[in-house]
Parts: C-alpha cells; structure tokens; sequence
C-alpha cells in the first residue's frame, strides 16, 4: 500500500497537485453529539442557558471547513465554494451533517470532516455546563464526488 503523503523515503510531504485540472468535487460527512435527554429537551425547546446552540454550531462548522490548512499541515488551501452544515435533533443525539463543495484540483474530504467535527466540539461546549456526559461519536465521511477516483458512498454505522 503506497500513502500519498509519503516520499520514497518515508518522510511526510505535501504531495504536489500543480499539474491536475481543477474539477468539481464534494464530500459529505456525518456525525454525532449523545446528549442526556434533558439537553435534547432544552435544544428543542431553546431554553439552553448559552443560547441558540445550532446556529452557534452551524457557523462554527462552515467557518471550520475554511481553516483546514491551518489545522492539517499537509491538506492544500482549496476554495471551499460550498458549505452546507445540517443539524437535526433526534431521540437520544443531534445529527450533524456537512458537505462541502469546490471546483479546485483536490478533493474536501476533510473540510466536510472537519466541519462536523468542529460543530460537534461547539455543541458540547455550548451544552456541557447542563451535561457533561455530551460526547462526539460516529464521524466520518459518508460520500465523494469529483476527482480521479470518482463518486463513492457509504453508510456509517450507528
């Protein structure tokens, strides 16, 4: 199995996209926060004590799909040209998905990962002080389009 981001001798590096033709690219990623059902209460309600959490949660997700680059030292600075970041509140977690959009010469896979992530991180955050028992769990990305390699998808499990 070969890493691309491993030279022959086996140091890191950036792995060289300059002669690749920009094409349209998106990946999708989902993840969770398992709240207690009081915090799922709240946020349905909107009665938790720090505020609006979804909106705070959408806005950090979109703003942390444009800082990849300053997060991974090897991931190239892309446009990101679209980010959609979903929160659904359901029985026992709140549901995040993101999917992000660009038309560059490498793929945003982990701009669509980090964006759920990072929403996530602002939802225990902004719930922790009801529930500190919040945790992320089942990220990861769910579909790809674009690139060399085409469009693939998965279900993750729950």
């Amino acid at each position: 199995m070969k890493f691309t981001h491993l030279d022959a001798a086996g140091a890191a590096h950036m792995v060289d996209v300059t002669a690749k033709n920009p094409t349209v690219r998106a990946a999708t990623a989902r993840g969770e926060v398992a709240c207690s059902p009081e915090v799922l209460a709240a946020l349905r309600d909107g009665t938790v004590p720090k505020g609006d959490v979804l909106a705070v949660a959408r806005i950090a997700g979109i703003s942390a799909a444009k800082k990849v680059p300053d997060l991974l030292p090897l991931a190239h600075t892309i446009g990101v040209h679209g980010c959609v970041v979903d929160l659904e509140i359901l029985d026992d977690h709140v549901a995040i998905e993101a999917t992000v959009r660009t038309a560059d010469r490498t793929g945003v896979e982990m701009e669509a990962l980090t964006a759920v992530t990072v929403a996530a991180l602002a939802i225990v955050d902004m719930v922790k002080g009801v529930d500190r028992s919040a945790y992320l769990r089942t990220c990861g990305i769910t579909a790809k389009s674009g690139g060399r390699s085409g469009d693939w998808s998965r279900e993750l499990p729950r």
